[in-house]
């Protein structure tokens, strides 16, 4: 594990990480903020961040605004980058699949299955290694994620409830299996076999049993792909009849961008904190 770059910020530790990743099989970077209170030895909750189609792990870096949220609350918040990188690595000329647009999937197909295994990357290698390196509780874990992202944050959480007590997501991706990006992705990683998409799609998900307690869910109405890519009606439906409590706020006059998460990344941080710093039920 290398320290790429540290830097401090709001009385906490903002670093830069490189590590060799066995799941992908290539170097991987991620961003990671130690709040001040992890200076006096205490482990502290920690909040996961998966970013979107063509990011990296440092869009929400750089313009996501969490530093001081974080700071306050007590709150260690890690984001990983979308996709393996490398020279050897496949990729695509779409800006929609390769890299930069990993999905939160394990590939099956070639040639993407040698590299792009980024379920398990997030889910399970990532986790271990940020448990055993910093100092965070792993009993208090939240997740939340911005579209691709969204996306992968509310899988992750409703196929492990048990690891995770918050769940949250801008402008996600909530039905992969029904809309263009994830029809592609889904296809191109896993294959024409709609099952296996299944396990990669919320609201299929929720339909076949899946839960967590309650999501919060922030769209913008001015979203350019809120109707064809985001669709949060088939969510809304899908968790009115699983019985989910859903949050789903439809912020008038917001969009896709960093604008719209920064100016409420805040109020999921806050909402996450209160979840993860209370006593477990």
């Amino acid at each position: 594990m290398e320290i790429v770059t540290e830097s401090k910020s709001h009385g906490g530790r903002q670093l830069v990480v490189k590590h060799a990743s066995a799941a992908t099989r290539t170097d991987m970077t991620f961003s990671i903020f130690l709040p001040p209170q992890t200076q006096d030895g205490r482990k502290l909750p920690v909040v996961w961040y998966l970013s979107g189609l063509t990011c990296t792990h440092a869009n929400v870096t750089d313009k996501g605004e969490y530093r001081a949220a974080c700071a306050e609350l007590g709150l260690v918040f890690v984001a990983p980058d979308t996709s393996p990188r490398g020279d050897d690595v496949p990729d695509a000329e779409d800006y929609d699949f390769g890299k930069g647009a990993g999905f939160y999937v394990d590939a099956t197909q070639d040639p993407w299955s040698a590299n792009y295994r980024m379920w398990t990357y997030v889910a399970d290698e990532l986790p271990a290694l940020i448990a055993a390196e910093f100092p965070i509780d792993i009993d208090r874990q939240g997740i939340t994620g911005h579209s691709m992202g969204g996306h992968g944050a509310l899988t992750v959480a409703l196929r492990n409830p048990d690891r995770f007590r918050s769940v949250s997501a801008f402008a996600p991706i909530v039905a992969p299996g029904e809309v263009p990006w994830g029809q592609k992705a889904l296809g191109g990683y896993l294959g024409e076999d709609r099952s296996a998409w299944r396990l990669h799609d919320s609201a299929a998900l929720i339909a076949e049993g899946a839960r967590v307690p309650e999501l919060l869910v922030d769209i913008g109405t001015a979203d350019p792909f809120l109707e064809n890519e985001l669709r949060p009606e088939l969510l809304e439906r899908a968790c009115a009849q699983a019985g989910i409590v859903l949050a789903l706020n439809r912020r008038e006059g917001y969009d896709h961008s960093y604008s719209f998460i920064s100016t409420f990344m805040a109020d999921h941080l806050a909402w996450h904190a209160q979840r993860l710093c209370r006593p477990a039920a």
